[in-house]
């Protein structure tokens, strides 16, 4: 019973998790439609460094909670874990109110960094950029006690709360965010500055909505939860700072590797528009729409591939915390060939198919206006999916194998590489740049996540190689196939109407995905990778 209680709510967390991800990703096309690029760039300025914030401020607060609670919980022990949750709400309050202030009182400061030239009107004021920050800023003051709650019901095996939460939270911050963008700049003829500021303030509306949700279950469970502490049977008296030292080594590794693509986002935001601005080829204005369509209408597009391919990985990860604590190594070089598998046979295709439609898939999803910039960087772009996915993926399994402390030193590698070569890159190449700079970045950590899984897994990579390579073989013919499609609609269709873009991108999409498919399965490649469930691809090689 324990088992399937344990796999319903895994199954739960991954659904809710995928679609709170997804919404998070889809708002942004109608959101850029309404405030164009520029204000994307704005949207970017505010939300950053509150992403960041908010990352240190509960450190993964909600995995480690519910780690010690049911640790606890286990041994009959759930006074300690009621303690740990009474003591956590202050302290993540107290936590949230300093992330707040510092966050708040910094503004302007943050805005100086960002916004090099006041006096050029031809982006977004330093004062629309502070009046964002501050508006954002404000949702420090709940989220990070909510991921005390979050954590505390997921130590009971409790996944609902956590799951609808997540997602009543995105629903609500995005609904708030287009309605408040339409009404300020359509209805009351506001500032793009205003409306910006409060959408960025719809993190804080999200996060009511979904402690509404958590109050709710809390209400309705309260009474079993105390039958619970009545009865437990040990009581282990441990001190406050000795609870907060194991719950810091359950957390502070995993909270790291969770700030992999904020790092890197956070480093474009103090060099990109600088470096831009500097070589002479920019003005304000333009450098910020070409901010806004790498790091939030491109970036956000790039992700759903990623999302594709982890949610589909990482449900093996749990299993190989199990076999590597068991020393089943045949079943580890499995269960890793599966993972890695999964990963190139979802990422590469859609990836490289992003890449080769860019300036389509660009214009029917964020319009036509920015088109050239946004279809240039994209193109450069899209191939980052897979390294976010190998990424990601390599270092579940070193944290599956106890082995966070690679993962670690595998992200500080590639944020100081980032951090060392992106200004020089973007000054000197404009914005493929930055792109060129997360490459190398992101290559250096995977390249040391890989090394390790092959090391301590004792790992042979001879299967994946050959694997890999029939992928990259069938991706090709199939990126060719859809350049040649793409190339014979253009003529018919020209890329200056939306229509024309999407009938161009539909015949695309539609030519490489039915190809890729049909390759993948003439060579029983899909069968091999997606595993017994999907035994009716393998109608090829058998080998």
């Amino acid at each position: 019973m324990g088992d399937s209680k344990f796999l319903r709510g895994t199954m739960i967390m991954s659904l809710s998790t995928f679609l709170s991800k997804f919404l998070g990703m889809i708002y942004v096309f109608p959101f850029v439609a309404l405030v164009g690029n520029q204000g994307m760039a704005l949207y970017q300025y505010g939300y950053l460094p509150y992403t960041l914030l908010l990352s240190l401020a509960t450190l993964g607060v909600p995995m480690a909670v519910s780690k010690f609670i049911s640790k606890y919980n286990a041994l009959g022990d759930y006074r300690t874990g009621q303690r740990l949750f009474q003591s956590g709400l202050i302290f993540m309050t107290i936590t949230g109110f300093i992330a707040f202030i510092l966050l708040f009182m910094m503004a302007p400061t943050i805005a100086g960094w960002i916004i090099s030239d006041p006096d050029d009107l031809s982006g977004n004021a330093l004062s629309d950029v502070v009046f964002t920050i501050r508006m954002v800023s404000v949702a420090l003051l709940i989220i990070p006690a909510m991921a005390v709650i979050r954590g505390y019901f997921q130590g009971f095996q409790s996944m609902g709360p956590t799951a609808v939460s997540q997602v009543v939270e995105q629903i609500v911050r995005i609904i708030f965010i287009l309605s408040m963008a339409y009404s300020i700049l359509y209805i009351w003829d506001g500032e793009l500055g205003t409306a910006v500021g409060f959408a960025t303030f719809g993190a804080f509306v999200g996060g009511i909505g979904a402690l509404a949700v958590l109050l709710y279950y809390w209400k309705k469970r309260k009474h079993l939860i105390n039958k619970k502490i009545e009865e437990s049977t040990v009581d282990h008296n441990i001190s406050l700072p000795s609870m907060y030292k194991e719950l810091i080594s359950y957390a502070l590794p995993i909270s790291f590797v969770g700030l992999a693509i904020p790092l890197f986002q956070l480093v474009d935001l103090f060099s990109f528009n600088n470096a831009l601005i500097n070589s002479g080829a920019f003005i304000q204005g333009e450098a910020e729409t070409a901010f806004g369509a790498y790091s939030g209408s491109a970036h956000k597009l790039i992700l759903i591939p990623v999302a594709l391919a982890t949610a589909m990985s990482i449900t093996l990860i749990p299993t190989i915390t199990n076999s590597f604590t068991n020393k089943d190594h045949k079943l580890l070089q499995s269960q890793i060939t599966q993972t890695y598998q999964i990963i190139l046979f979802l990422s590469i295709p859609a990836a490289v198919g992003l890449s080769i439609l860019s300036y389509p898939s660009f214009g029917v999803l964020f319009g036509f206006e920015d088109v050239s910039v946004g279809g240039y960087i994209l193109r450069y772009y899209a191939p980052v999916a897979i390294f976010f996915s190998l990424f990601s993926v390599t270092a579940a399994i070193l944290q599956g194998m106890n082995l966070q402390k690679f993962a670690v030193v595998s992200l500080t590698t590639g944020v100081v590489l980032k951090l060392s070569l992106n200004y020089w890159f973007v000054f000197i190449m404009g914005p493929v740049g930055s792109i060129m700079a997360t490459y190398i970045g992101y290559a250096a950590a995977i390249t040391i996540n890989v090394w390790a899984i092959g090391k301590y897994a004792k790992y042979d990579y001879t299967l994946l190689v050959k694997r890999f390579g029939l992928i990259a073989v069938l991706v090709a013919v199939m990126g060719i196939a859809v350049w040649i499609v793409q190339g014979g609609a253009m003529v018919l269709f020209p890329l200056d109407s939306w229509f024309n873009a999407f009938l161009v991108l539909s015949f695309s999409v539609f030519t490489g995905g039915v190809l890729y498919l049909a390759a993948s399965m003439k060579t029983g490649l899909a069968g091999k990778v997606l595993g017994h469930r999907f035994s009716i691809l393998k109608t090829g090689d058998k080998s």
